[in-house]
């Protein structure tokens, strides 16, 4: 039996990129699953748009395992909703691609809405199963948007519904969104796989902290509190800030650092994105500069560093349909304190109460750093906690979840 064939569509952004602003969760997961499926047998191509002309068209990743970027529009960054209309182009060049090299695949794998989309036409002309994976919801955006920035359209909205009832499968990170996609979108329950992102248990692993500051360059005497992520309105840096503030005028003994890791910080603020700016000023008001450090974004292999580093990482997001960085922290032995409206917040029960705050509450999120960062039983308890959930939840392991699913959708080989 041969292997099967999986067309990844990572539509909006590519895998392999360093660089720009859309550099997140979906990125690793789309990279880090594909890598492990094709570890396992399963021949993957992950089609994305061109966005640089000096981009190879073909790039293999490793064995089995290539990214295809195909031109659709000028082969440069685009705002995500600027994207629709280049859809049917990048169609017409998938057919194109498909039918110049001969390929059959068995599954179309598509990873936000705009993928979808493209998703639903490959469905329709190669007849082959469409599993879809929202990553966020548009409609659980909007009822936490703080700005119009942050608002998604009814285009998006409904895009998302009709998927939820047009896919194959349907990939939730988690039981919270499992029930917003079938009560608010419509989709079959039967649809619908709880599947979690993984962690790179190799690449993110516990060892010495004092180590690991110096790698940093982060003060031996101070305990320092990480965030890592994208700096959005969504992800509730602002109230992580304003409880730096209060645990400072709470505890004027308490020596601590607020390391903000993600965005491009450059010298001149000028070039700062509208969040980082508006965070900054924020700093200022507060009178907290010499406490909270903007570090800008790093790659995958220095973050390590970091989370060992850190004392506890915090997700203090509004809405977060998993936070991957939590697994991060939570592998390298690190107490993770996260809201309660986060994916991974499912991952704890009532034991793992000091690791669970509310979105929008300074004065409660203030209470649960100070808790963890003075109870040394309390704390070493949680870091041994969070290291022990995460150990079932390796790439391996998750991948081998998909592809039960996968096997259960389709009866051929590939040709």
């Amino acid at each position: 039996m041969k292997n099967k064939r999986i067309a990844v569509i990572a539509y909006h952004t590519c895998p392999l990129s360093d660089e720009g602003q859309e550099i997140g969760g979906m990125n690793i997961y789309v990279l880090e699953m594909s890598k492990m499926l094709a570890k396992k047998g399963f021949i993957i191509d992950i089609f994305t748009r061109c966005q640089d002309n000096k981009s190879e068209k073909i790039v293999e990743v490793c064995p089995n395992l290539r990214v295809i970027h195909l031109v659709a529009g000028k082969s440069a960054p685009i705002e995500k909703r600027k994207l629709r209309p280049l859809i049917p182009a990048f169609i017409v060049s998938f057919d194109k691609f498909v039918n110049e090299e001969k390929l059959h695949y068995d599954i179309v794998d598509c990873h936000y809405y705009l993928s979808g989309i493209i998703g639903l036409a490959i469905k329709a002309t190669y007849k082959i199963p469409l599993f879809m994976k929202y990553h966020t919801l548009g409609i659980m955006k909007n009822l936490v948007a703080r700005d119009e920035d942050e608002t998604e359209d009814i285009y998006r909205i409904k895009t998302e519904m009709h998927l939820a009832r047009q896919s194959d499968k349907i990939f939730a990170n988690s039981r919270t969104e499992e029930a917003y996609i079938e009560s608010l979108y419509g989709a079959r329950k039967d649809a619908i796989i709880i599947l979690s992102p993984g962690v790179n248990v190799e690449l993110f692993h516990p060892y010495d902290k004092v180590t690991a500051k110096k790698e940093v360059g982060a003060p031996l005497e101070k305990k320092m509190i990480l965030f890592v992520g994208r700096p959005e309105p969504l992800k509730g840096i602002d109230t992580l800030m304003y409880a730096v503030k209060i645990l400072i005028e709470k505890d004027p003994l308490l020596s601590l650092s607020l390391w903000i890791v993600g965005g491009i910080v450059g010298k001149n603020i000028d070039t700062w994105s509208k969040e980082l700016k508006k965070l900054e000023s924020l700093r200022r008001t507060l009178s907290i500069s010499s406490n909270v450090h903007f570090i800008g974004r790093k790659s995958q292999e220095e973050l390590p560093s970091f989370y060992n580093a850190a004392d506890i990482v915090v997700l203090p997001s509004h809405y977060e349909s998993f936070g991957i960085t939590a697994l991060e922290a939570m592998a390298c032995g690190t107490p993770v304190v996260t809201t309660d409206v986060t994916g991974v917040a499912d991952l704890f029960d009532k034991k793992h109460s000091p690791l669970i705050t509310s979105a929008h509450n300074p004065i409660r999120l203030a209470q649960k750093l100070h808790n963890l960062l003075t109870d040394k039983k309390m704390y070493e308890k949680s870091s041994k906690e969070v290291f022990e959930k995460v150990q079932d939840l390796s790439w391996s392991k998750i991948a081998d979840k998909y592809i039960s699913v996968v096997n259960k959708c389709t009866t051929r080989s590939v040709l």
